[in-house]
């Protein structure tokens, strides 16, 4: 019974990876809860400084912002790529680093130069080993987004684009869209886009009011254009680890049913085995018997 007992050792394996995934399903289905909570809880504050900055920018007209100028003559294109820091999340890492290659290999076609920041660890090692010059990094983040630890490096890519030395920054993150589902999103981040800070009708009538400015409207637009492309950075890393939680509950669950689907096949292999050694000792005796009596 050498064989079966090689099989009821697959089969105690299989067992064993089978509650490691499942436990780790119910982790991750848990921390998804929570990381939707902060995606949510993120959205108003962002809400709040663009109908701000909007409102501010249609009563100042004669002043455009460095952040919604075109960038210089560099041809110079940054990348914010948010990734995990860990795997097991099924594709996730895989889709949205696919589609920022192809938007790099656009931009070096055209014959425009590429400079990254990369927020965490997949999205960090996949652009060294392709060569990309990274600028900064922020890795090991945790189970929650903390603005503190992405200003630093988000702050190199916004200065190089006010000094003219990007002419445009694309953000690429994961887009939650449900438990589900995810999707690979590249959006310009920079030059912020008029379409971004327009406001409804019901914005406009809300935000109809005049500011006192202190020290004038320049600094404050600025600084709060500032702070609202630090909260678009900071709510593309709270969905993309919404979607990491969401994609990794899913994975584990399929590798739990797997492993419960391949326990049945290693169980009805060991039995099949199991059975024929009963056979063949039993087809042994009753020859044996057979030829003593003859």
């Amino acid at each position: 019974m050498a064989v079966g007992k090689e099989i009821r050792g697959k089969i105690k394996s299989v067992e064993n990876t089978k509650k490691i995934t499942k436990a780790m399903e119910m982790v991750a289905a848990s921390k998804m809860r929570k990381a939707q909570e902060r995606m949510r809880a993120a959205r108003p504050y962002a809400d709040k400084i663009r109908n701000i900055t909007a409102h501010l920018s249609e009563a100042n007209p004669e002043y455009k912002s460095p952040y919604m100028r075109s960038g210089g003559t560099s041809k110079a294109v940054g990348f914010v790529v948010v990734s995990t820091d860990k795997g097991l999340c099924g594709g996730l890492n895989t889709n949205i680093l696919r589609a920022v290659t192809n938007k790099m290999k656009d931009v070096q076609t055209a014959g425009g130069t590429i400079q990254a920041v990369a927020i965490g660890n997949k999205g960090f090692g996949f652009l060294n080993r392709v060569g990309v010059n990274v600028l900064s990094h922020a890795v090991q983040l945790g189970d929650a987004p903390q603005l503190d630890k992405l200003i630093g490096p988000v702050k190199v890519m916004l200065d190089a684009f006010v000094a003219g030395k990007l002419d445009a920054v694309h953000l690429c993150y994961t887009g939650f869209i449900n438990t589900m589902k995810q999707e690979p999103n590249i959006e310009q981040l920079l030059p912020l886009s008029a379409s971004r800070l327009q406001q409804t009708d019901a914005e406009k009538s809300a935000y109809g009011w005049d500011y006192i400015y202190e020290p004038d409207a320049a600094t404050v637009i600025d600084d709060l254009l500032t702070r609202y492309v630090e909260a678009l950075v900071f709510q593309a890393v709270a969905e993309n680890m919404a979607s990491e939680q969401s994609a990794r509950m899913v994975a584990m669950k399929a590798a739990t049913d797997n492993a419960g689907t391949l326990i049945g096949e290693l169980k009805l292999v060991y039995n099949k085995t199991r059975q024929a050694a009963i056979t063949k000792e039993l087809s042994e005796i009753v020859s044996g018997a057979a030829a003593i009596s003859g």
